[in-house]
């Protein structure tokens, strides 16, 4: 950007190393020298950063710049940004589908829907007071601290946007509105002063906050079987990558009929990896034991039977890379079900007419491709393949990261549906907490491969927590800013190739005992209270004071 601008290579290189410096790069030297694939998460993204701000802009355009972050990286970023915004005095457009991020970091927020602003003012009202059926319905879409899947249901917004170039009289959200009326559909409303420097274009802005809810608050109490024993167990499971990698060490879990086990931690934590080796896509070291109902699986899903892969299914994050573009959509659900189902003929047209329904879809999609759908479209037939053979067990890879939070809730509620209607299973892997607090009922924290934390989720929420997941929680952004100060950890994620001695954590860890035995000594993963477990020095009873009493210091020192 430097040398673009006209500077000398030299002097582009020294402005270039001061600049990473700004953003918070610890050694630019070596940075400068790696290319973007060497980078984490975090630090790529304050590379970018640092590219936007080399040219000095009036004006600096963020287009999600945290939805691949997790939650302690993405809040390093959203402090680095308003830093940088006062150092700067730098104007910034901040586009993200994440409303708690928007709440955190902007003044003024306008809300779009389909090329058209409906709402605009000051983001605390917008959120606090929403005066357009839109904002509403985005605003419900949104797990709420206290909900939970076995009794509530996220509302959603009903049917989709408008395609593009498709011309609409009258209000652009008219289709999909619940209050609307023969007016809202031949004439186009206007922006209404609806308080200090806030419009909303809406007839009806007023009734607004009374939005009829598109989907039921609450779910009846299906009898069911409740959670089983372990389904899916792991003893000493551990994984090795070329050079030392050390992505999973000695980790011992197990997954419980008919519960939703989430897994949580940062990028780099091993949580993909551990999924990878329940489906057979990664090989364990030697020694590891992976079960499904008490039988060893085979390392390779090449080599495992059909019944074991029936039972163990996959919705990935991405299904544009997940779905084969050539097939139509009863091409993709069909063949799981003739594949592992066996199943033909009528038997195979009434199961594919039942998954079809279960997820919403309807029957002029079979016809279509993957790049003829939504998003929100494809993660649906994406779910309809993972359920079409009924899997004991379903990952959940991230599989509402790339989606709006009006498909996201859609999402969460079919699957909390499916897994009512069919007792299945579920490890559901995400960076977003909100999503894992709502829809699991147990919990595990990784950290640098190892299970730092195990518990009921609502007991690992609201603590004591690990200090890892402690600080972990307080780096979330809330809309009701209902927030702890967030504990800033020091450094990034040790390199698994070089873990540190004693606790894996002590290097970051805010609560670090001054003794010397959290670098000496790794501590075990101890059950402190019935099913909680916590791998930590400090018993659980001085945990739960320090965190009730005591803020965390920034890094270590606990007496």
């Amino acid at each position: 950007m430097y040398e673009i601008a006209g500077l000398g290579h030299k002097t582009a290189l020294e402005r270039t190393e001061a600049m990473l410096r700004k953003v918070q790069i610890a050694d630019p030297g070596r940075v400068m020298d790696r290319y973007p694939h060497q980078l984490s998460g975090g630090m790529a993204q304050r590379a970018v950063i640092a590219m936007a701000l080399a040219a000095s802009p009036s004006l600096l355009i963020l287009d999600e710049p945290t939805t691949a972050l997790d939650a302690t990286v993405e809040a390093e970023v959203l402090d680095l940004v308003a830093a940088l915004r006062r150092e700067f005095d730098t104007s910034v457009l901040f586009i993200s589908h994440n409303l708690a991020v928007i709440a955190k970091m902007c003044d003024r927020v306008g809300v779009l829907y389909a090329g058209e602003l409906v709402e605009e003012g000051p983001a605390r009202q917008v959120f606090d007071d929403p005066r357009h059926p839109y904002t509403v319905g985005l605003l419900r879409c949104i797990p709420r601290r206290g909900q939970r899947k076995d009794r509530d249901r996220l509302d959603t917004i009903p049917g989709f946007l408008p395609a593009p170039g498709h011309s609409l009289s009258g209000c652009v959200f008219a289709p999909r509105c619940a209050l609307v009326q023969d007016r809202c559909r031949s004439e186009s409303p206007p922006f209404f002063d609806v308080g200090d420097l806030r419009t909303a274009r809406c007839f009806y802005h007023e009734q607004a906050p009374e939005l009829p809810r598109a989907t039921p608050s609450s779910v009846p109490a299906l009898a069911t079987d409740g959670i089983g024993g372990p389904l899916v167990e792991v003893e000493g499971l551990s994984k090795t990558f070329a050079g030392g990698v050390q992505a999973l060490a000695g980790v011992d879990l197990a997954v419980h009929r008919g519960e939703t086990l989430g897994l949580v931690g940062e990028s780099g934590s091993g949580k993909t990896t551990l999924a990878r080796v329940l489906l057979g896509l990664t090989a364990p070291d030697q020694g590891s034991v992976v079960t499904l109902e008490g039988k060893p699986l085979n390392a390779d899903a090449r080599r495992r039977p059909r019944e074991i892969l029936r039972a163990l299914q996959i919705v990935f994050q991405n299904p544009d890379s997940a779905l084969n573009r050539r097939h139509t959509v009863r091409s993709l659900i069909s063949r799981p079900l003739t594949r592992l189902a066996g199943l033909s003929g009528t038997a195979l047209r009434d199961r594919l007419e039942e998954l079809i329904a279960s997820v919403r879809l309807e029957d002029r999609h079979l016809a279509l491709r993957p790049g003829q759908l939504s998003g929100g479209l494809k993660q649906r037939v994406a779910i309809a393949r993972a359920f079409g053979a009924r899997p004991d067990v379903v990952v959940c890879d991230e599989p509402t990261s790339a989606l709006d939070v009006s498909v996201q809730a859609a999402i969460l509620n079919l699957l909390a549906d499916l897994q009512q209607q069919e007792h299945a299973t579920y490890l559901f892997i995400s960076h977003d907490l909100g999503l894992v607090r709502y829809l699991s009922d147990r919990i595990v924290v990784l950290y640098l491969g190892r299970v730092m934390e195990v518990g009921p989720a609502e007991t690992v929420f609201t603590g004591p927590h690990h200090p890892y997941t402690e600080a972990l929680f307080s780096a979330v952004p809330s809309l009701d800013g209902q927030r702890p100060d967030r504990i800033r950890l020091q450094g990034e994620i040790p390199s698994a190739a070089d873990p540190p001695g004693g606790c894996v954590f002590h290097t970051r860890c805010p609560r670090r005992l001054s003794t010397g035995i959290c670098e000496s000594t790794e501590p075990p993963l101890l059950e402190e209270e019935p099913g909680h477990l916590i791998r930590c020095h400090i018993p659980i009873t001085e945990l739960r004071q320090l965190q009730l009493n005591e803020p965390a210091p920034s890094q270590g020192g606990s007496a």
